[in-house]
């Protein structure tokens, strides 16, 4: 069976470049259904993508790779598809875009457009192998137990990275580049809960606060979440991504509060109260009484010198940890490295040495931030590769 593309993945970035390429296109999926991470995404209401996306959202070791796809199919034009769908959408925090209703409506979007444009789509099919052509690829798959020959002028990788593998994920995309003599960056786990060995934050689990978590490079201010394993929420999913192990975070409690001010005025109005007594009505009780046993916070507010008072808010504005590691790609959302950009066109996102072979959306080297971002890099990077083969 002879098409002019074969996309491998039909996720995000595959189903839509399917729709762009033109010709006789075929999409493949070892998976029961389409966009199974689409479904799951946003709590089931698909954060789709992000109001402010611009190029330095994104972590990749060419900076400047992205800036090509993002700009020629921005958030806009996706926003734009998305309304010609009537599909109804609302912002939430920092420019988030969610449906109103179900991510299900964005997967089905994608798979209308994918069947106006005369695209194919096989799922439950396996890779079993695949060879370079003079005219372009062969490729034997298994579907539904029987096995089927392949040739194409043009093939994508679009089967995303190594996160979540209970939805099916896999290093496929790697092995395939590697094949054909692509680079690949080092792959970690990225937006991904922090853990601490010891179980230190345990009688914590559930306490949520608004916080700022800092390292050496970045810092973020956002919901921090404790739990039985360690520490989550999103500051700590935005900030693993610059994380390495081994390495100290700064967290604080208080990032907007004036706390030294507010403590000091309560130690004229009221001074007879408890330190810990005050201290809770701004942080929640639990987290109050957990750090009372680690920061000196004894006695009543009439008690507390400024020096003492200055002391506790230095200790709760940077608090120092040390992760033991994170939740691993069971539980991270994206996969941080991968395809090396420096062997693909910023353009097309064709690989510069094999005519004909694609890769985009989470397989290549660029990862977003929370909130949308990845999504918008599977959008405008499909949506490359898409229009340079229609253009071919």
């Amino acid at each position: 069976m002879d098409f002019d593309t074969i996309i491998l993945g039909a996720g995000a970035a595959g189903m839509m470049c399917a729709f762009h390429c033109g010709g006789r296109v075929l999409v493949i999926d070892h998976a029961k259904a389409a966009g199974e991470k689409i479904r799951i995404s946003g709590g089931g209401r698909c954060n789709f993508t992000n109001m402010y996306a611009e190029p330095g959202n994104f972590l990749s070791h060419n900076p400047h790779f992205c800036k090509s796809a993002l700009a020629r199919y921005t958030q806009w034009d996706f926003v734009d598809l998305v309304g010609r769908h009537k599909i109804a959408w609302h912002e939430k925090t920092l420019g988030q875009l969610f449906c109103d209703g179900s991510s299900k409506q964005i997967i089905q979007m994608l798979m209308d457009e994918m069947a106006n444009a005369g695209a194919e789509l096989w799922v439950r099919t396996e890779l079993r192998d695949l060879r370079k052509t003079e005219t372009g690829f062969a490729l034997d798959v298994d579907r539904e137990g029987q096995r089927v020959s392949l040739t194409c002028a043009n093939l994508v990788l679009a089967t995303g990275g190594k996160s979540i593998p209970k939805m099916g994920a896999t290093g496929l995309a790697y092995d395939i580049a590697r094949q054909f003599g692509l680079g690949i960056t080092d792959t970690r786990a990225a937006l991904v809960p922090f853990t601490f060995s010891d179980e230190k934050f345990k009688e914590l689990s559930g306490v949520s606060l608004p916080a700022r978590l800092s390292n050496t490079r970045t810092s973020f201010d956002e919901a921090l979440l404790f739990t039985h394993r360690g520490l989550s929420g999103p500051s700590v999913l935005q900030l693993s991504s610059y994380w390495r192990e081994g390495e100290d975070i700064s967290v604080n409690l208080i990032p907007d509060l004036a706390l030294f001010d507010v403590l000091r005025d309560q130690r004229q109005a009221g001074g007879r109260k408890a330190l810990t007594t005050e201290l809770a009505r701004h942080l929640p009780g639990r987290l109050v009484e957990f750090l009372s046993r680690i920061i000196p916070m004894q006695g009543n507010l009439a008690d507390q010198s400024d020096a003492a008072l200055s002391e506790l808010v230095k200790a709760l504005s940077d608090w120092q940890l040390t992760p033991s590691g994170t939740e691993g790609y069971r539980t991270a959302e994206v996969t941080l490295g991968g395809i090396n950009t420096d062997d693909l066109s910023s353009r097309t996102m064709e690989a510069r040495d094999v005519p004909g072979l694609y890769a985009i959306g989470e397989a290549v080297d660029v990862t977003g931030w929370l909130g949308g971002y990845n999504f918008q890099w599977a959008w405008s990077s499909g949506h490359a590769a898409g229009t340079a083969i229609a253009g071919r």
